[in-house]
């Protein structure tokens, strides 16, 4: 057997975030934080934003359900952002097309509540009107409209103009009271103490009222329908702040109308050109999505046994570590193994990902993907002290191979961990996670033996 040849890690080119810490806990026990997951479809799942910040931004725990690793996800079209970047809006924007699915999505889930056709067009309806906007702009400057117009799509000049209210026909300007409230907080969704679009009757009843969710049984997310049982007979404004994250309860919604406009030459009287407008309204947004942060079985535990930062429920019921060993291993057979390896290698340093999209159990990587690219694909096998029994994942020449050329091809290397338990080791005493202080660990490198490479050096020498 010959000695591996150990290459350091790749450093991505191009970095766009600062390493904060290995560990979302604090050294010294510092503001140390308790986080909160769930499990969802034999899943589990992190709802609340600032614990999605600490797992991942601290260890790069999880991903977005919604995003390929960090949760970014936005219901905004980029390209209408950068469009209207002029309007100093902070609100979603999206097109009308897209507008019109969620619609279809809220009709579909009122559908499924048994509510008939006519409630249903009438509730959306009533929802889905326009709403008025005041906007704040850097300066401080209050100015109030409820559509952003714009010449045609290749125009750059932005104009922000002042639309008659869709209840009464008269321009709405929010009150001085208004505006310092809407400076000190920011808008909630579907809570009537700061929802500025909830009347003072919906206030009243508000505790009666909840919202129609849906379970995604693909996805394994919660959608969420925004429509209320009741029509609202009254509509505030809603206060925009100058944060950079709103409610997505409320979007801006481009649409297009047709203007008819006279030329000014008098030789042309009586012709009329007519030009379409685009132009942002804002409407509330009838079904939305949020995104949570999906940890691995591997990584939940981890973080309940060995950081003893995450609390996870089932229901409302916290589960304890003995249960959680024991529910996980009930979901993934093999979680004993793939678990083991996991905590060998995050406490030597390494960020382990998941690997199924080379076919292999773990990714490695130093600090974490943001910063350098995997250096190994781990295949974790549990094997007595003689190397023998059944293996988990038992392996040809050919498909060994195979994996070897495609770990190669990725410019990473095939390792192979052998998770070595005593003989004596019964099932019994696997129930429980302090089995792992038994266990001893090998790694092995495979490497491709080239012939026309070997013939080279021995000439060398």
């Amino acid at each position: 057997m010959a000695i591996a040849a150990f290459h350091p890690p790749r450093r991505k080119r191009r970095v766009f975030e600062s390493y904060e810490s290995p560990f979302p806990v604090e050294v010294g026990g510092k503001d140390f934080r308790m986080c909160q997951a769930e499990i969802l479809h034999n899943n589990v799942v992190v709802r609340n934003p600032e614990d999605i910040r600490q797992l991942y931004n601290k260890g790069y725990f999880g991903k977005g359900i919604l995003s390929r690793s960090r949760p970014v996800y936005s219901i905004s079209d980029p390209s209408l952002v950068t469009k209207w970047q002029g309007a100093n809006i902070n609100m979603p924007i999206i097109t009308a097309k897209k507008y019109q699915y969620h619609v279809q999505w809220a009709e579909s889930v009122l559908r499924e509540q048994g509510l008939d056709g006519y409630s249903v067009t009438k509730l959306l309806e009533s929802y889905t009107k326009p709403l008025e906007l005041p906007l704040l702009e850097e300066d401080g400057a209050k100015q109030t409209g409820v559509s952003c117009y714009r010449m045609g799509p290749s125009t750059e000049h932005t104009e922000l103009s002042r639309q008659p209210s869709a209840d009464t026909g008269n321009v709405v300007d929010p009150s001085p009271e208004d505006e310092n409230k809407g400076c000190k907080k920011a808008c909630l969704e579907a809570d009537p103490a700061f929802d500025p679009v909830c009347g003072p009757k919906e206030q009243e009843q508000s505790d009666l009222k909840e919202k129609a969710e849906v379970s995604c049984q693909e996805h394994g997310f919660l959608a969420h329908c925004s429509c209320k049982a009741e029509e609202s007979t009254e509509h505030g404004s809603c206060e925009m702040m100058k944060s950079k994250e709103c409610a997505p309860e409320y979007v801006l919604v481009q649409e297009e109308e047709e203007c008819r406009v006279c030329p000014e030459d008098e030789t042309a009287h009586g012709q009329e050109n007519i030009v379409k407008k685009e132009k942002l309204v804002c409407r509330r947004n009838p079904f939305r999505i949020f995104e949570y942060l999906q940890l691995s079985l591997e990584e939940a535990f981890f973080l309940v046994y060995a950081l003893g930062c995450l609390s996870i429920y089932y229901g409302e019921e916290p589960l304890t570590i003995l249960k959680l060993w024991e529910v996980f291993s009930e979901v993934k057979p093999d979680f004993k193994t793939t678990y083991m390896a996991y905590h060998y290698f995050r406490s030597k340093g390494w960020v382990p990902k998941v690997g199924l999209k080379y076919g292999t159990d773990l990714l490695l990587y130093r600090k974490g993907p943001p910063f350098y690219h995997a250096s190994y694909s781990v295949i974790a096998e549990l094997v007595d002290d003689k190397f023998e029994g059944t293996l988990r994942r038992p392996l040809s020449w050919k498909a060994l191979s195979g994996l070897n050329r495609t770990t190669a091809n990725a410019s990473k290397e095939l390792m192979l961990c052998y998770l070595i338990k005593p003989s004596d080791m019964t099932e019994k005493d696997m129930s429980t996670p302090e089995c792992m202080k038994r266990i001893k660990v090998q790694e092995l490198i495979v490497t491709r033996w080239v012939s026309s490479r070997e013939r080279c050096e021995k000439e060398e020498l």
